[in-house]
């Protein structure tokens, strides 16, 4: 599914850092998502320069971060939580991820994540799919304590299509958190929608303003982001309004150890965090992470506390620092025997879903993914399409 909407998530760029005194520290972004991309003249900007001094400079790129993190921890014998703050747990939670499925593949996501040791799953839902038909096929397949946490990335528009939607999901009890049901600058109908729905509510952390958003009493909780800078800023805000948030900083176990640091000192970092973790084939780790109960252990260090797996980064590298989307047509099926073909990628399929007002998770809808078999009949058919 992930080459249809975000293929150049599979690129992951290692930073590596040494110290002149022979300690190596280790880092990596995502440099096609990541809050803060290594500038292209980092060696220039960091080379020659105490490592300590530049700790909490997020603009170096959070690869280039968590590596000195990793360095001057290893160089003081100290654990990167001791660094970053007082370390308040010992373990930190943590949720599965998944894009948007149908119903079969969701509950194969969800199956193979409880056989993992997670308790729950954040799930991107769309417009576009059976909402209730995805949630049953999970629901037959996972304990009843596992949790599904929703994101509609603001797809549901507005607060008339959110409610009625969102109520109907309210039946069921293992349905935890929703994210962002419409646009998060809608601050009436954000409003509207919490005063309706009988769950929490998770926006993303400075939209509305952050004053905004508190004043008018809008979400539960947050989504939060960025660089040890930021996130140190973010946690006391969250606290002082006593709003629980999740931790999201996508990437493999390099990263996902750097957020059980991150975790480890931030008061309110409560909810799951999401990594994406799991969409990876290697976690890069020579010691891979263990999930018990939803929650994994934070490293007592020095630095991270890891050690990478050289084997992994020799098998993995590539020459090249992007992957174009997979060529493919979406065949949208309505239960009335309506048929929507739609030509384009899943970022730009969120638009124009909404734009032509086609229904909202109507049940009895299918949609499916025409991949390019490289045929004539394929090219002909896109291009009419």
């Amino acid at each position: 599914h992930m080459q249809y909407w975000l293929p150049w998530w599979r690129i992951v760029q290692i930073c590596k850092i040494t110290l002149d005194n022979g300690v190596v520290g280790w880092g990596e972004t995502i440099p096609n998502y990541t809050h803060a991309q290594v500038p292209d003249d980092i060696q220039d900007r960091i080379i020659g320069v105490d490592a300590a001094d530049m700790l909490w400079k997020d603009d170096l790129g959070a690869g280039v971060q968590q590596a000195l993190f990793d360095a001057v921890g290893k160089n003081e014998n100290v654990a990167a939580y001791s660094l970053l703050g007082n370390k308040i747990r010992e373990w930190c939670p943590i949720s599965w991820w998944a894009m948007d499925m149908g119903p079969k593949d969701w509950a194969r996501q969800c199956k193979e994540a409880v056989a993992k040791g997670y308790v729950s799953t954040k799930l991107k839902a769309r417009s576009w799919q059976d909402l209730h038909a995805c949630l049953q096929a999970i629901f037959r397949v996972v304990p009843k304590q596992f949790k599904l946490d929703l994101d509609f990335n603001g797809t549901l528009v507005n607060s008339a299509n959110a409610v009625e939607l969102l109520k109907s999901l309210e039946q069921y009890e293992q349905v935890g958190m929703i994210e962002s049901p419409i646009p998060q600058d809608d601050v009436s109908g954000n409003r509207h929608i919490r005063s309706r729905f009988n769950r929490p509510l998770a926006m993303h952390f400075g939209s509305p303003p952050i004053m905004t958003t508190l004043a008018e009493d809008l979400t539960d909780g947050f989504v939060v982001g960025g660089g040890a800078a930021q996130l140190r800023n973010q946690d006391p805000v969250a606290n002082a309004a006593n709003k629980p948030y999740w931790l999201q900083l996508v990437g493999t176990g390099i990263t996902t150890t750097w957020a059980a640091h991150i975790g480890a000192v931030s008061n309110q970092a409560k909810w799951p965090a999401i990594t994406c973790m799991n969409i990876w084939k290697s976690q890069l780790l020579k010691r891979p992470i263990e999930v018990r109960g939803g929650y994994y252990p934070v490293p007592d260090g020095p630095g991270l506390g890891i050690e990478i797996d050289q084997a992994a980064l020799k098998k993995f590298r590539v020459n090249y620092s992007y992957v174009d989307v997979a060529r493919h047509i979406y065949r949208y099926a309505r239960a009335s025997g309506e048929t929507v073909y739609i030509a384009c990628d899943r970022t730009a399929l969120h638009g124009r879903y909404t734009e032509a007002g086609l229904p909202i998770c109507e049940q009895g809808s299918q949609i499916e993914i025409i991949s390019d078999d490289r045929s004539k009949k394929f090219a002909n058919f896109y291009e009419e399409v």
